[in-house]
């Protein structure tokens, strides 16, 4: 080969080499495109037992939910869980320390989350859910509950192994009204929701599919009245005047399609429970009614709140009926 051709030769593959690596340079993204994992989030089922303080961000509010996971929590088996709501003007730490459901969650093996409602305090204490007519600073912001109740589920499950045909919800007060609520919205997501002195006060109710559904109150209630009402102990901002417990088991009997003759047994003197049967998708409708309570939680030592101003009855557990009543609707 001669000089000038082997010149030619070399100029060409330095320009197919120049074109190549400007081509390259053009398809080449001017900012790569990744995706940060925070350092701090849990992959999967990766928690272990012990208690847990969350916060999540919701519209425009931080909010915050406990959660207990018992000592005999296994990640590679499912197990249930159960949405605990505080009364009103309460909050998620006197729902986790006064009602029992802790030692119950260690005993039974299940999980038990305790959100905590909207307030006008940065501490979150004296918070109330909106439950529909009730109650308080939830109901006056149309507070989300909800997308909060959602969020707080999507949470949990991302992080430890949640048995999804066994999630519950209950409450006290306001916050078993939420628990109704949830019952409205979220029947395809709660298997059961139990209630303790909170009735339904949601108009706007259209469940997607049979609930099972339990009413503890006390017939002395001063406070949500057992035949309808706002009764004397009445002390939240924009209270209402609350549907009877009767109204409400009505409600739930109709929307399940349940038999209308319940079966009633007397627990003891001061206690018995109409049961609702043959209703749609084999759930049931239960009313505890306890005849020497008050607005408290049956069964606790003393009240929690400073708003349950009635001494507990001792006549039954509600800890212990909720958890029975959860199981049962296996």
């Amino acid at each position: 080969m001669n000089k000038k051709l082997f010149i030619v030769l070399l100029i060409n593959v330095a320009i197919l080499l120049i074109s190549g690596c400007v081509k390259k340079e053009m398809q080449k993204p001017s900012e790569p495109t990744t995706t940060t994992v925070p350092a701090s989030t849990p992959t999967p089922f990766t928690l272990g037992p012990g208690d847990y303080d969350s916060s999540l961000q919701v519209g425009d509010l931080t909010r915050k939910y406990l959660l207990h996971v018992p000592q005999n929590y296994n990640k590679n088996k499912a197990i249930p869980l159960i949405l605990a709501f505080h009364g009103g003007m309460g909050n998620a730490e006197i729902m986790a320390e006064g009602y029992n459901l802790i030692p119950k969650s260690d005993k039974e093996g299940f999980i038990v989350a305790f959100p905590n409602g909207v307030s006008r305090f940065p501490s979150g204490k004296l918070a109330t859910w909106n439950a529909g007519n009730c109650c308080g600073y939830a109901v006056e912001r149309n507070s989300d509950d909800v997308s909060f109740v959602k969020a707080v589920l999507y949470d949990i499950k991302s992080k430890f192994n949640i048995d999804s045909n066994k999630i519950y919800a209950t409450g006290m007060s306001n916050g078993g009204m939420m628990s109704y609520r949830l019952a409205c919205e979220m029947s395809d997501t709660f298997a059961a929701i139990t209630s303790v002195s909170g009735t339904d006060n949601y108009d706007e109710c259209n469940p997607k599919k049979p609930i099972s559904v339990m009413h503890i109150h006390g017939l002395k209630d001063d406070h949500v009245l057992f035949y309808g009402g706002c009764g004397p102990a009445c002390n939240i901002e924009s209270e209402t005047g609350f549907v009877s417990v009767p109204d409400t088991i009505s409600k739930w009997v109709e929307r399940n399609n349940c038999d209308k003759n319940p079966q009633r047994v007397v627990v003891n003197e001061n206690a018995y429970y109409d049961l609702y049967s043959k209703c749609d998708g084999d759930v049931q409708v239960k009313l505890y009614v306890v005849l020497d309570g008050g607005h408290s939680w049956p069964g606790t030592e003393k009240a929690p709140n400073p708003l349950e101003k009635s001494t507990p009855s001792q006549a039954i557990s509600a800890t212990d009926e909720i958890w029975k009543f959860f199981m049962e609707q296996q």
